[in-house]
């Protein structure tokens, strides 16, 4: 069996090292304590594209997912983007 916390890493590894610390950040510090149901809003978050997610994060637009909202809302308040 796999371990999720290594798939969700790889997943983690974007197309920008922005993006690689910043949901990676979201992986190493929130996920451990983070509900099941925020857990799986963060890695349907993680099937974006790389675009959206440096707009949502970037502030330019929200996901209409309000788990994935939440996600971004933490990182974004985090990192002070």
């Amino acid at each position: 069996m796999e371990d999720p916390i290594k798939r969700l890493r790889w997943r983690c590894r974007r197309g920008t090292r922005e993006l690689d610390q910043l949901v990676g950040w979201w992986l190493d510090e929130r996920y451990p304590d983070a509900s099941a149901e925020l857990r799986k809003g963060f890695a349907d978050l993680l099937e974006q594209q790389d675009p959206d997610l440096w707009d949502w994060i970037m502030g330019r637009s929200m996901p209409s997912d309000p788990l994935q909202a939440r996600v971004i809302d933490e990182i974004r308040t985090r990192h002070r983007v």
